[in-house]
């Protein structure tokens, strides 16, 4: 089986001399390649050991590894414009939501990702998973400026995008899609 594959590639390749090494050490390669991507993609972020991205020692890194909130906008690329007392604040694409069939589908049950049941006055957000349950948040515009937390995950929502909790069709409507500053919490 061997003589045979090695007969085709040299038919493909006359004048080189490739050896059975040098094919597998290709085939290792791919394969290592392929589970990089892998993992990559599952992860939906950068592999440390292979940004290429040079840090200063006083300067923040790129993932705060305590919480992993990113510290600047991926999307845009764009850092962060203020950190202090342990809030930074992103620019975010920020919709609405809320427990219906049309804004959940086959989740409308009223209980969020997290196992939070809903309940009247309610206000919370949906992110991605960077930003792990109960990281609090402080949209502008939303909840009278008061601190939210995040309680649930969507589809949709990758990166530095919020959907933001509402009662009725109809506020969440009202509200549409804003780019707003968002207040993250880094502990």
């Amino acid at each position: 089986m061997k003589r045979a594959a090695l007969k085709r590639i040299r038919r493909v390749f006359p004048n080189s001399a490739i050896s059975p090494t040098t094919i597998m050490l290709a085939v290792v390669i791919c394969l290592l390649g392929c589970i990089f991507c892998i993992a990559y993609k599952k992860a939906d972020r950068r592999i440390p050991l292979l940004s290429t991205v040079a840090a200063k020692a006083d300067a923040p890194s790129i993932l705060d590894t305590h919480n992993s909130v990113p510290v600047e906008n991926r999307e845009s690329g764009i850092e962060s414009s203020s950190r202090s007392d342990g809030w930074q604040t992103l620019r975010m694409r920020v919709t609405a939501y809320c427990p219906c069939q049309k804004c959940c589908g086959e989740y409308s049950d009223g209980i969020t990702a997290c196992g939070h049941r809903i309940r009247p006055g309610d206000a919370f957000a949906a992110a991605d998973r960077q930003y792990p349950f109960g990281a609090e948040m402080i949209v502008a515009g939303y909840n009278n400026d008061q601190p939210i937390k995040v309680l649930d995950r969507g589809g949709a929502i990758r990166g530095n995008r919020l959907d933001l909790f509402f009662h009725t069709h109809e506020e969440a409507l009202q509200w549409g899609v804003k780019y707003v500053d968002v207040k993250v919490h880094c502990k």
